[in-house]
């Protein structure tokens, strides 16, 4: 059996991508396929991800390239041999803006890319990538979260190696709108399908038939 892996990562918070990722994982098990959504917090709880978690409770504050990819190889084994059939995730694979943030430059991060993709041979692997002008996204996150995540927010991404130009909301939009770009690059050398979802364009309704639609090869299925 190949499995296939939906894997719904956005550009930016306030895009819609945790709706969008649990509408997809609702509408395929009420479609009658066996699904495991799994959400972001999940990658520090899961069995197969319990590496990550070690690692960040070593207190290192990042991850090990190769400790991620081994991690996806498990989870997707053990979905396998659980019989799931469609593994819907929130903001996991390509793990750019954690890569990012860690300090790893484009060469590395399609290092690891390119390390995932073997890694994901035997599964049927779709990146839906749902995006907006990030301070439009922004402005709808404060208006969702409040002030107090705004601070949080900036403060995090000021406190890694890699992201700590960040000072603003200013400087975080023009964070995001660069690492948009390099995600683009980094999807475009794989071999998995790409789902382009413009969150500025559609509401989460509508992104959601959007996305079946682009992804349906079985009409019964997505």
């Amino acid at each position: 059996m190949t499995v296939q892996l939906v894997s719904v990562i956005g550009n930016s918070p306030g895009v819609g991508k945790s709706t969008l990722c649990r509408g997809l994982a609702a509408a395929l098990r009420e479609g009658g396929a066996v699904v495991d959504h799994f959400e972001e917090a999940d990658i520090l709880a899961r069995e197969a991800f319990r590496p990550v978690a070690g690692e960040f409770a070593d207190g290192a504050g990042s991850v090990r390239p190769a400790t991620l990819v081994a991690c996806v190889r498990a989870y997707v084994a053990e979905a396998v041999a659980a019989g799931t059939e469609v593994l819907v995730t929130d903001a996991l694979v390509p793990f750019v803006p954690s890569l990012v943030a860690w300090g790893h430059d484009e060469d590395a991060v399609a290092g690891v890319v390119a390390d995932l993709v073997r890694a994901l041979a035997s599964a049927e692997v779709s990146v839906v990538y749902v995006h907006d002008d990030p301070e439009a996204a922004l402005r709808r996150a404060v208006a969702r979260e409040g002030e107090g995540w705004a601070q949080w927010y900036v403060a995090k991404l000021g406190s890694s190696p890699g992201t700590r130009h960040v000072r603003d909301l200013e400087s975080a939009a023009a964070h995001l709108r660069e690492e948009t770009e390099l995600t683009r690059r980094v999807l475009a050398r794989t071999p998995w399908r790409t789902v382009p979802v413009d969150a500025g364009e559609l509401d989460a309704g509508a992104a959601l038939v959007y996305v079946r639609g682009r992804l349906a090869r079985d009409p019964g299925r997505f």
